[in-house]
């Protein structure tokens, strides 16, 4: 379960933050497959934590000794089991301690990894709709908090609530009065930690979310500086980013404070406690009632609790922020759950079936029925398409800006649910029964063989050459200074939108899925570089069932099929020169289209 998604002063609808409940069960969920690390680890520490006990009543021994005018040499056992157990607690504190530590950094593991892999699953409209600073800074800064609390909170605080319990156990044994003493700390340091965790949660969930739109703002500022300059926006967006500084730092001054806060009133717990453990070991021994040496002890064990009890208390100020961070992550992960389990929408199912065959070529490969699709409240997108794609068919799906396409073509490539509405799609050879290919093409850092090798990581050298052949773009691949061994993406060498969209292309050939999908895949390039990708696009697409989002009409004349879509709806469906002659709204779109072209696209 997570809480509605709270939204930042950049009018972004952030990702959700889970429930304390939840962050919880998702906590247990990680560290079950590891119960028997933890309960080894544990057990490994009380034992240590337990002969660690045996210094306080060791040193009342010599106390008594030296009170009572004792022989030296009865220090002599004293001295030596005070060694033996410097020793043997190092090593079993260090044994017990490295076993927890391996199951926080394996949990950690598991939590990024999971993180990772349901981040890549999340619904793009609801991506969008967050911004990219709130993800970057889920991403970034609380993975970090969280494994850092996991690196050193995590054994810290275990070793201190076992040496406080273990601790109030053996002053309980000396007598009990010295335990009831030692106990007036308690409501001060409970109530401590009360005031602290009511107001630490709070504020550090505001904290992040004030980091995510610092970071938002500052992607926004330096990704669109070249419109902020051409516009001379630059004092606007820069008074913009101070803003939300002014109100991050805000926040951290206040978590200053409190921790400041939180520190002096254990201070006055510390104070009231001992001064009752010394009180009341000064009756015991002008009663007769214990020696000097056990109101040592006493009060040895209780100045010894000072650090685990601080520790404790103040490891709640990085198991709060922790928290809060881990809060964040599981309600991402619990958000692409949900995206990933289909259900009832406004009394329809949307499920997205997958049959595990490719669909022979006289049955459908694509069946799209009554999709509907809104981004939010009061905006349809799509409304009850349906389509169906014939195996091996190319559909060209056609129509104005805003009409839907490319919401539809994510919808039938499996990346975006629908509101309500069915998707059924074949299996691939490959890994992936269906590819989408973008307009938006993002190059990996690493060689172009490695950037290849992400559709088929164990494709030979050879596997890559015929997929780069396939679109025409092996001439200049080798052509680059070390072939496919050069390194490209950000800091190598720089591919410009052709060759970038070629790349993914060959990758489109290396997934071999049984349906493509190319949401206006050449519209980064220029007309001569439009050219080369529609000959890349087509070679890419040979023998698979396809649906083209037409950037530029000359795809559709190439096209099996146009669809039509407008305001959501398709308005018509048929080959390139029936709908040219049928003076609808595709002949509409081909008249502006043609006549807008210096030199018109040649009559089929």
């Amino acid at each position: 379960m997570t809480t509605p998604s709270p939204t930042a002063d950049t009018g972004a609808e952030l990702l959700p933050i889970a429930t304390p409940a939840r962050t919880r069960a998702a906590l247990r969920t990680l560290i079950r497959p590891d119960r028997g690390l933890a309960l080894t680890g544990l057990g490994i520490l009380v034992a240590a934590t337990a002969v660690g006990l045996l210094v306080q009543p060791l040193l009342g021994r010599i106390v008594d000794i030296v009170a009572d005018g004792r022989p030296a040499g009865g220090l002599t056992l004293p001295v030596v089991l005070l060694v033996a157990v410097a020793v043997v607690q190092g090593l079993t504190t260090t044994l017990g301690l490295t076993r927890i530590a391996r199951l926080g950094e394996t949990v950690l593991a598991r939590l990024r990894e999971r993180f990772v892999e349901r981040a890549l699953n999340l619904p793009a409209d609801r991506l969008e709709r967050a911004g990219a600073g709130d993800l970057t800074a889920r991403v970034t800064g609380d993975v970090a908090r969280v494994a850092e609390a996991v690196r050193s909170a995590l054994p810290e605080m275990a070793r201190s609530v076992l040496a406080i319990l273990l601790t109030l156990g053996a002053l309980a044994l000396l007598d009990v009065r010295f335990l009831l003493a030692a106990l007036l700390a308690v409501p001060v340091q409970l109530l401590t930690a009360r005031w602290y965790v009511r107001r630490a949660l709070t504020l550090y969930a505001d904290q992040r979310v004030a980091n995510g739109a610092q970071q938002q703002q500052l992607l926004e500022t330096i990704g669109g500086a070249v419109t902020v300059r051409g516009h001379r926006l630059e004092e606007q967006h820069t008074e913009r980013s101070a803003g939300r500084s002014r109100k991050a730092v805000d926040l951290t001054m206040r978590s200053v404070n409190l921790v400041l806060g939180f520190y002096g009133r254990l201070h006055i717990a510390e104070y009231i406690g001992l001064a009752a453990v010394l009180i009341a070991g000064f009756w015991l021994v002008r009663d007769g009632a214990v020696s000097i040496g056990t109101a040592t002890a006493a009060a040895l064990y209780f100045h010894s609790l000072f650090g685990p009890v601080n520790a404790a208390l103040v490891l709640l100020d990085d198991a709060q922020s922790a928290a809060a961070g881990l809060a964040r992550l599981v309600g991402v992960t619990d958000l692409a759950e949900q995206s990933e389990q289909p259900g009832p929408t406004a009394g329809k199912a949307a499920p997205v079936s997958v049959p595990q065959q490719r669909t022979a070529s006289s049955e459908a490969a694509v069946t799209v029925h009554e999709v509907s699709h809104a981004y939010g409240p009061g905006r349809p997108v799509l409304h009850e398409v349906s389509l169906t794609l014939k195996a091996g068919e190319h559909v060209a799906l056609v129509g104005t800006s805003g009409a839907g396409k490319s919401t539809l073509a994510r919808i039938v490539a499996g990346v975006q649910q629908p509101t309500t509405g069915t998707v059924t799609a074949p299996a691939g050879t490959g890994e992936a029964s269906a590819v989408l290919v973008t307009q938006e093409v993002h190059v990996f850092t690493g060689s172009l063989a490695e950037d290849l090798r992400l559709a088929r990581p164990d494709a030979t050298d050879a596997d890559l050459r015929t997929a780069l052949s396939t679109v025409h773009a092996l001439d200049w691949a080798e052509a680059l200074p070390d072939g496919l061994a050069t390194v490209v993406g950000e800091g190598g060498h720089r591919l410009d939108p052709a060759r970038a969209q070629q790349l993914a292309l060959a990758r489109l050939v290396l997934a071999d899925p049984a349906l493509a999908v190319l949401d206006e895949a050449t519209a980064e390039a220029g007309s001569a570089g439009a050219r080369v990708l529609e000959r890349s696009a087509e070679a890419a697409l040979a023998g698979r069932t396809a649906l083209v989002v037409a950037h530029r009409l000359t795809q559709a004349v190439a096209a099996d099929r146009v669809v039509v879509l407008e305001a959501g709806r398709v308005v018509e469906s048929g080959p390139h020169d029936e709908l040219r002659d049928a003076d609808g709204p595709y002949a509409a779109l081909w008249r502006a289209w043609s006549g807008s072209r210096a030199t018109t696209a040649p009559h089929p």
